[in-house]
Protein backbone atom coordinates (compact mmCIF):
# COMPACT_ATOMS: atom_id res chain seq x y z
CA UNK A 1 0.00 0.00 0.00
CA UNK A 2 2.84 2.08 0.93
CA UNK A 3 4.50 1.43 -2.47
CA UNK A 4 1.15 2.45 -4.25
CA UNK A 5 0.73 5.79 -2.49
CA UNK A 6 4.06 6.42 -3.02
CA UNK A 7 3.89 5.97 -6.71
CA UNK A 8 0.71 8.13 -6.76
CA UNK A 9 2.69 10.32 -4.95
CA UNK A 10 5.65 11.00 -7.34
CA UNK A 11 3.02 10.83 -10.40
CA UNK A 12 1.25 13.97 -9.01
CA UNK A 13 5.21 15.62 -8.22
CA UNK A 14 5.55 14.66 -12.03
CA UNK A 15 2.37 16.79 -13.42
CA UNK A 16 3.47 19.69 -10.77
CA UNK A 17 7.06 19.66 -12.15
CA UNK A 18 5.51 19.50 -16.15
CA UNK A 19 3.67 22.36 -15.16
CA UNK A 20 6.97 24.13 -13.69
CA UNK A 21 8.42 23.77 -17.03
CA UNK A 22 6.42 25.08 -19.11
CA UNK A 23 5.44 28.20 -17.04
CA UNK A 24 9.41 28.66 -17.01
CA UNK A 25 9.93 28.37 -20.70
CA UNK A 26 6.83 30.67 -21.29
CA UNK A 27 8.45 33.31 -18.90
CA UNK A 28 11.69 33.00 -20.07
CA UNK A 29 10.51 33.45 -23.49
CA UNK A 30 7.98 36.50 -23.02
CA UNK A 31 10.96 38.16 -20.95
CA UNK A 32 13.05 37.83 -24.58
CA UNK A 33 10.21 38.91 -26.49
CA UNK A 34 9.57 42.21 -24.53
CA UNK A 35 13.61 42.64 -24.40
CA UNK A 36 13.67 42.07 -28.48
CA UNK A 37 10.57 44.82 -29.05
CA UNK A 38 11.95 47.24 -26.68
CA UNK A 39 15.43 47.02 -28.24
CA UNK A 40 14.21 46.52 -31.84
CA UNK A 41 11.14 48.52 -32.30
CA UNK A 42 10.47 50.96 -29.16
CA UNK A 43 14.00 52.19 -29.10
CA UNK A 44 14.45 52.68 -32.41
CA UNK A 45 11.06 54.56 -32.56
CA UNK A 46 12.59 57.11 -30.24
CA UNK A 47 15.99 57.66 -31.22
CA UNK A 48 18.11 57.88 -34.47
CA UNK A 49 21.25 56.40 -34.00
CA UNK A 50 23.69 55.79 -36.88
CA UNK A 51 24.19 51.88 -37.32
CA UNK A 52 22.12 51.28 -34.90
CA UNK A 53 21.93 47.26 -35.47
CA UNK A 54 26.01 47.33 -34.79
CA UNK A 55 25.82 49.61 -32.77
CA UNK A 56 23.44 47.39 -30.23
CA UNK A 57 25.20 44.09 -30.73
CA UNK A 58 28.66 45.29 -30.05
CA UNK A 59 27.15 46.87 -27.15
CA UNK A 60 25.58 43.47 -26.29
CA UNK A 61 28.63 41.80 -26.87
CA UNK A 62 30.53 43.98 -24.67
CA UNK A 63 27.66 43.81 -21.54
CA UNK A 64 27.73 39.78 -22.03
CA UNK A 65 31.26 39.46 -22.03
CA UNK A 66 31.87 41.30 -19.41
CA UNK A 67 29.26 39.24 -17.60
CA UNK A 68 30.63 36.30 -18.36
CA UNK A 69 33.89 37.12 -17.49
CA UNK A 70 32.24 37.56 -13.50
CA UNK A 71 30.03 34.89 -13.85
CA UNK A 72 31.33 32.23 -16.01
CA UNK A 73 31.20 31.11 -19.54
CA UNK A 74 27.25 30.10 -19.92
CA UNK A 75 24.96 28.57 -20.54
CA UNK A 76 26.66 25.02 -22.02
CA UNK A 77 25.49 23.71 -25.08
CA UNK A 78 22.74 21.15 -25.25
CA UNK A 79 24.75 18.40 -26.12
CA UNK A 80 27.21 19.07 -23.11
CA UNK A 81 23.82 19.19 -20.82
CA UNK A 82 21.98 16.07 -22.44
CA UNK A 83 25.57 14.08 -21.63
CA UNK A 84 25.93 15.79 -17.89
CA UNK A 85 22.21 14.42 -17.19
CA UNK A 86 22.62 10.97 -19.47
CA UNK A 87 25.64 10.44 -17.34
CA UNK A 88 25.27 11.56 -13.67
CA UNK A 89 20.79 11.81 -13.33
CA UNK A 90 22.42 15.66 -12.17
CA UNK A 91 23.12 19.08 -13.56
CA UNK A 92 24.72 21.61 -11.59
CA UNK A 93 22.16 24.69 -10.02
CA UNK A 94 24.32 26.58 -8.64
CA UNK A 95 24.86 29.09 -11.45
CA UNK A 96 20.88 28.75 -12.82
CA UNK A 97 20.66 32.99 -12.51
CA UNK A 98 23.89 33.64 -14.45
CA UNK A 99 22.78 30.88 -16.84
CA UNK A 100 19.56 32.70 -17.45
CA UNK A 101 21.25 35.84 -17.88
CA UNK A 102 23.76 34.65 -20.49
CA UNK A 103 20.85 32.87 -22.15
CA UNK A 104 18.91 35.43 -22.27
CA UNK A 105 21.42 38.40 -23.97
CA UNK A 106 22.14 37.09 -26.63
CA UNK A 107 18.60 35.88 -28.02
CA UNK A 108 17.62 39.88 -27.14
CA UNK A 109 20.36 41.55 -29.08
CA UNK A 110 19.67 39.05 -31.65
CA UNK A 111 22.24 36.62 -32.18
CA UNK A 112 21.78 33.69 -34.55
CA UNK A 113 21.12 31.07 -32.07
CA UNK A 114 17.74 29.44 -30.29
CA UNK A 115 16.70 29.35 -26.74
CA UNK A 116 16.98 25.41 -26.19
CA UNK A 117 20.82 25.34 -24.65
CA UNK A 118 20.31 27.91 -21.95
CA UNK A 119 16.56 26.82 -21.40
CA UNK A 120 18.18 22.74 -20.88
CA UNK A 121 20.51 24.07 -18.47
CA UNK A 122 18.54 26.23 -16.41
CA UNK A 123 15.46 23.72 -16.23
CA UNK A 124 17.99 21.01 -15.66
CA UNK A 125 19.36 22.57 -12.81
CA UNK A 126 16.17 23.30 -11.00
CA UNK A 127 14.98 19.95 -11.63
CA UNK A 128 18.17 18.73 -9.65
CA UNK A 129 17.46 21.14 -7.05
CA UNK A 130 14.03 19.83 -6.46
CA UNK A 131 15.29 16.12 -6.78
CA UNK A 132 17.34 16.73 -3.97
CA UNK A 133 14.75 18.48 -1.50
CA UNK A 134 12.47 15.20 -2.49
CA UNK A 135 14.58 12.71 -0.50
CA UNK A 136 11.80 10.43 0.32
CA UNK A 137 11.43 9.47 -3.29
CA UNK A 138 15.37 8.68 -3.61
CA UNK A 139 14.77 5.94 -5.67
CA UNK A 140 13.21 8.04 -8.75
CA UNK A 141 15.43 11.14 -7.66
CA UNK A 142 18.03 10.49 -11.32
CA UNK A 143 14.88 10.20 -13.28
CA UNK A 144 13.51 14.12 -12.49
CA UNK A 145 16.21 15.77 -14.25
CA UNK A 146 15.63 13.66 -17.36
CA UNK A 147 12.20 13.78 -17.19
CA UNK A 148 12.38 17.70 -17.05
CA UNK A 149 14.85 17.40 -19.72
CA UNK A 150 12.31 15.62 -22.33
CA UNK A 151 9.64 18.05 -20.72
CA UNK A 152 12.18 20.81 -22.03
CA UNK A 153 12.69 20.00 -25.48
CA UNK A 154 9.12 18.85 -25.75
CA UNK A 155 7.95 22.13 -25.18
CA UNK A 156 10.21 24.28 -26.84
CA UNK A 157 9.79 22.91 -30.10
CA UNK A 158 6.17 22.51 -29.79
CA UNK A 159 6.55 18.57 -30.09
CA UNK A 160 5.89 16.30 -27.33
CA UNK A 161 7.07 13.20 -29.33
CA UNK A 162 10.59 15.27 -30.00
CA UNK A 163 11.03 15.69 -26.57
CA UNK A 164 10.43 11.86 -25.54
CA UNK A 165 12.72 10.68 -28.61
CA UNK A 166 15.39 12.95 -28.65
CA UNK A 167 17.30 11.86 -25.47
CA UNK A 168 16.62 8.08 -26.50
CA UNK A 169 18.42 8.59 -29.77
CA UNK A 170 21.58 10.61 -27.84
CA UNK A 171 21.84 7.08 -27.15
CA UNK A 172 24.85 4.19 -28.64
CA UNK A 173 21.91 1.19 -28.45
CA UNK A 174 18.57 3.25 -27.62
CA UNK A 175 16.05 1.36 -25.31
CA UNK A 176 12.52 2.26 -24.11
CA UNK A 177 12.59 3.34 -20.65
CA UNK A 178 10.15 0.62 -18.51
CA UNK A 179 6.47 1.32 -18.89
CA UNK A 180 5.45 3.34 -15.62
CA UNK A 181 8.89 5.73 -16.66
CA UNK A 182 7.82 6.20 -19.87
CA UNK A 183 4.07 7.05 -18.39
CA UNK A 184 6.00 9.86 -16.50
CA UNK A 185 7.51 11.25 -19.22
CA UNK A 186 4.54 11.81 -20.96
CA UNK A 187 3.43 13.30 -18.43
CA UNK A 188 5.30 15.69 -17.25
CA UNK A 189 6.21 16.42 -21.42
CA UNK A 190 2.08 16.59 -21.75
CA UNK A 191 1.79 18.72 -18.62
CA UNK A 192 4.44 21.45 -19.65
CA UNK A 193 3.18 21.62 -22.87
CA UNK A 194 -0.03 22.36 -22.01
CA UNK A 195 0.39 24.80 -19.57
CA UNK A 196 2.83 26.39 -22.38
CA UNK A 197 -0.27 26.59 -24.66
CA UNK A 198 -2.49 28.05 -22.12
CA UNK A 199 -0.15 30.81 -21.04
CA UNK A 200 0.37 32.01 -25.09
CA UNK A 201 -3.48 31.62 -25.80
CA UNK A 202 -4.11 33.58 -23.00
CA UNK A 203 -1.41 36.67 -23.55
CA UNK A 204 -1.92 35.70 -27.26
CA UNK A 205 1.42 34.96 -27.62
CA UNK A 206 2.53 32.98 -30.83
CA UNK A 207 3.50 29.47 -30.87
CA UNK A 208 6.12 29.50 -32.82
CA UNK A 209 7.05 27.83 -36.10
CA UNK A 210 3.63 27.72 -38.54
CA UNK A 211 2.70 24.83 -39.89
CA UNK A 212 2.95 25.20 -43.69
CA UNK A 213 -0.65 23.93 -45.72
CA UNK A 214 -1.28 20.50 -46.63
CA UNK A 215 -0.25 20.29 -50.51
CA UNK A 216 -1.28 17.56 -53.15
CA UNK A 217 1.55 14.68 -53.30
CA UNK A 218 2.14 15.05 -57.14
CA UNK A 219 4.25 12.47 -58.06
CA UNK A 220 6.29 14.63 -60.71
CA UNK A 221 8.18 15.90 -57.28
CA UNK A 222 9.89 12.13 -56.94
CA UNK A 223 12.35 13.51 -59.15
CA UNK A 224 13.61 16.30 -57.52
CA UNK A 225 14.45 14.42 -54.00
CA UNK A 226 17.65 13.15 -54.46
CA UNK A 227 19.33 16.96 -55.12
CA UNK A 228 17.51 18.39 -52.86
CA UNK A 229 18.74 15.70 -50.13
CA UNK A 230 22.04 16.29 -51.87
CA UNK A 231 21.43 20.06 -51.22
CA UNK A 232 20.51 19.28 -47.42
CA UNK A 233 23.67 17.20 -47.11
CA UNK A 234 25.71 20.00 -48.96
CA UNK A 235 24.66 22.51 -46.34
CA UNK A 236 25.56 20.09 -43.34
CA UNK A 237 29.19 19.66 -44.39
CA UNK A 238 28.97 23.29 -44.88
CA UNK A 239 27.57 23.83 -41.52
CA UNK A 240 30.74 21.73 -39.55
CA UNK A 241 33.37 23.11 -42.03
CA UNK A 242 32.32 26.43 -40.68
CA UNK A 243 32.09 24.92 -37.05
CA UNK A 244 35.81 23.67 -36.90
CA UNK A 245 36.91 26.80 -38.60
CA UNK A 246 35.49 29.33 -35.81
CA UNK A 247 36.43 26.47 -33.32
CA UNK A 248 39.85 27.50 -34.21
CA UNK A 249 39.06 31.43 -33.47
CA UNK A 250 37.83 30.51 -29.99
CA UNK A 251 41.04 28.58 -28.78
CA UNK A 252 42.62 31.54 -30.58
CA UNK A 253 41.32 33.68 -28.19
CA UNK A 254 39.83 31.48 -25.43
CA UNK A 255 41.16 33.35 -22.41
CA UNK A 256 40.48 36.49 -23.77
CA UNK A 257 35.94 36.08 -23.22
CA UNK A 258 35.18 39.91 -23.25
CA UNK A 259 36.94 40.26 -26.24
CA UNK A 260 35.36 37.15 -28.06
CA UNK A 261 31.95 38.55 -27.51
CA UNK A 262 32.44 41.94 -28.79
CA UNK A 263 33.80 40.57 -32.10
CA UNK A 264 31.16 38.10 -32.11
CA UNK A 265 29.00 41.19 -31.63
CA UNK A 266 30.59 43.45 -34.18
CA UNK A 267 30.25 40.84 -36.63
CA UNK A 268 25.99 39.48 -35.76
CA UNK A 269 25.57 43.39 -36.48
CA UNK A 270 27.60 44.00 -39.07
CA UNK A 271 25.80 40.62 -40.77
CA UNK A 272 22.38 41.91 -39.36
CA UNK A 273 22.74 45.46 -41.58
CA UNK A 274 23.72 43.84 -44.72
CA UNK A 275 20.89 40.87 -44.66
CA UNK A 276 18.63 41.13 -41.84
CA UNK A 277 17.03 37.55 -41.61
CA UNK A 278 20.38 36.11 -40.46
CA UNK A 279 19.70 37.91 -37.31
CA UNK A 280 18.16 36.02 -34.32
CA UNK A 281 17.04 32.30 -34.24
CA UNK A 282 14.82 31.97 -37.08
CA UNK A 283 11.78 30.67 -35.71
CA UNK A 284 9.82 33.88 -36.21
CA UNK A 285 11.30 34.31 -39.78
CA UNK A 286 10.58 31.40 -41.82
CA UNK A 287 7.25 32.50 -42.81
CA UNK A 288 8.51 35.58 -44.42
CA UNK A 289 10.75 33.53 -46.24
CA UNK A 290 7.63 31.08 -47.97
CA UNK A 291 5.40 34.28 -48.54
CA UNK A 292 8.34 36.36 -49.79
CA UNK A 293 10.74 33.88 -51.70
CA UNK A 294 9.99 35.34 -54.73
CA UNK A 295 10.76 38.67 -53.41
CA UNK A 296 13.51 37.87 -51.84
CA UNK A 297 15.40 36.08 -54.69
CA UNK A 298 17.19 32.74 -55.36
CA UNK A 299 20.52 33.75 -55.15
CA UNK A 300 19.44 36.19 -52.04
CA UNK A 301 18.02 33.25 -50.01
CA UNK A 302 21.25 30.72 -50.80
CA UNK A 303 23.52 33.66 -49.60
CA UNK A 304 21.38 33.94 -46.17
CA UNK A 305 22.06 30.65 -45.78
CA UNK A 306 25.05 30.51 -46.15
CA UNK A 307 25.88 33.25 -43.82
CA UNK A 308 23.41 32.21 -41.05
CA UNK A 309 25.25 28.99 -41.20
CA UNK A 310 28.46 30.35 -40.78
CA UNK A 311 27.20 33.35 -38.25
CA UNK A 312 25.24 30.60 -35.73
CA UNK A 313 28.86 29.23 -35.37
CA UNK A 314 30.55 32.59 -34.82
CA UNK A 315 27.97 33.47 -32.33
CA UNK A 316 28.41 30.32 -30.50
CA UNK A 317 31.94 30.04 -30.20
CA UNK A 318 32.09 34.01 -29.36
CA UNK A 319 30.16 33.45 -26.27
CA UNK A 320 27.06 34.56 -27.88
CA UNK A 321 25.89 31.05 -27.32
CA UNK A 322 22.65 29.11 -27.94
CA UNK A 323 20.89 26.63 -29.63
CA UNK A 324 21.43 25.84 -33.16
CA UNK A 325 18.71 23.74 -33.92
CA UNK A 326 16.16 26.98 -34.91
CA UNK A 327 18.79 28.39 -37.19
CA UNK A 328 19.55 25.25 -39.03
CA UNK A 329 15.77 24.84 -39.88
CA UNK A 330 15.77 28.30 -40.93
CA UNK A 331 18.79 27.96 -43.27
CA UNK A 332 17.23 24.31 -44.67
CA UNK A 333 14.06 26.57 -45.39
CA UNK A 334 16.15 29.05 -47.41
CA UNK A 335 17.65 26.95 -49.89
CA UNK A 336 14.46 24.48 -50.20
CA UNK A 337 13.00 27.65 -51.13
CA UNK A 338 15.81 29.02 -53.24
CA UNK A 339 15.69 25.79 -55.51
CA UNK A 340 11.72 25.86 -55.63
CA UNK A 341 12.39 28.96 -57.35
CA UNK A 342 14.91 27.47 -59.67
CA UNK A 343 12.90 24.20 -60.00
CA UNK A 344 9.55 26.07 -60.60
CA UNK A 345 8.24 23.42 -58.16
CA UNK A 346 6.58 23.53 -54.34
CA UNK A 347 8.46 25.66 -51.94
CA UNK A 348 7.40 23.63 -49.05
CA UNK A 349 8.46 19.90 -50.69
CA UNK A 350 11.74 21.44 -51.36
CA UNK A 351 11.60 23.32 -48.04
CA UNK A 352 10.65 19.58 -46.28
CA UNK A 353 13.21 17.62 -48.40
CA UNK A 354 16.60 20.03 -48.00
CA UNK A 355 15.67 20.64 -44.06
CA UNK A 356 15.07 17.37 -42.93
CA UNK A 357 18.35 16.36 -44.86
CA UNK A 358 20.57 19.21 -42.87
CA UNK A 359 18.93 19.15 -39.61
CA UNK A 360 19.63 15.14 -39.90
CA UNK A 361 23.02 15.12 -41.60
CA UNK A 362 23.68 17.47 -38.31
CA UNK A 363 21.92 16.28 -35.46
CA UNK A 364 22.50 12.61 -36.50
CA UNK A 365 19.02 11.34 -34.92
CA UNK A 366 16.20 10.48 -38.00
CA UNK A 367 13.68 9.99 -36.16
CA UNK A 368 13.94 12.72 -33.94
CA UNK A 369 14.11 14.86 -36.42
CA UNK A 370 11.20 14.22 -38.50
CA UNK A 371 9.67 13.99 -35.18
CA UNK A 372 10.39 18.17 -35.02
CA UNK A 373 9.74 19.10 -38.32
CA UNK A 374 6.47 17.13 -39.16
CA UNK A 375 5.32 20.14 -36.83
CA UNK A 376 6.16 22.67 -39.70
CA UNK A 377 5.62 20.35 -42.81
CA UNK A 378 2.53 18.29 -43.97
CA UNK A 379 1.89 14.70 -42.86
CA UNK A 380 1.79 13.73 -46.47
CA UNK A 381 5.53 14.17 -47.05
CA UNK A 382 6.48 12.31 -43.70
CA UNK A 383 7.31 9.18 -45.34
CA UNK A 384 9.75 11.10 -47.87
CA UNK A 385 11.12 12.88 -44.98
CA UNK A 386 12.44 9.74 -43.55
CA UNK A 387 14.08 8.44 -46.52
CA UNK A 388 15.43 11.16 -46.53
CA UNK A 389 16.27 11.73 -42.76
CA UNK A 390 17.97 8.26 -42.70
CA UNK A 391 19.75 8.51 -46.13
CA UNK A 392 21.67 11.81 -44.58
CA UNK A 393 22.76 10.35 -41.57
CA UNK A 394 24.28 7.58 -43.39
CA UNK A 395 26.44 9.88 -44.91
CA UNK A 396 29.93 11.24 -43.10
CA UNK A 397 30.04 14.23 -41.65
CA UNK A 398 32.84 16.65 -42.27
CA UNK A 399 36.12 15.70 -41.28
CA UNK A 400 37.31 17.99 -38.31
CA UNK A 401 40.55 20.18 -38.85
CA UNK A 402 42.24 19.65 -35.12
CA UNK A 403 41.22 17.42 -33.03
CA UNK A 404 38.98 18.45 -30.52
CA UNK A 405 40.00 19.23 -27.27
Amino acid sequence: MNKVKSNIMFFIYTVILGSIVGGLIWSFLKIMNLGTQFLWEYLPSQINIPFYTIAVCTAGGLILGLWKKRFGDYPEELDHVMGSVKKTGRYPYNNVFSTMVSALLPLIIGASVGPEAGLTGIISGLCTWVGDKLRRFRHEIDELTAIGLSATLGTIFRSPMFGFVEPLESEQQPSLPKTSKTVLYFTAILSSFGIFILLNRLTGGKTGMEAQPAEALDPVLFLYAAPLILAGVAAGYLFFIFKKLTSLYRRFLEKLIILRAVIGGLLLGAAGTLLPLTMFSGEHQMEEVFSGMKTIGALTLLLIAVAKLLLTNICIDSGLKGGHFFPVIFCGICIGCSMSILFGISAVFCAAMVTTALVAHTLKKPLATVLLLMIVFPPVYIPFMLAAAFISVMIPTARPLLPEK
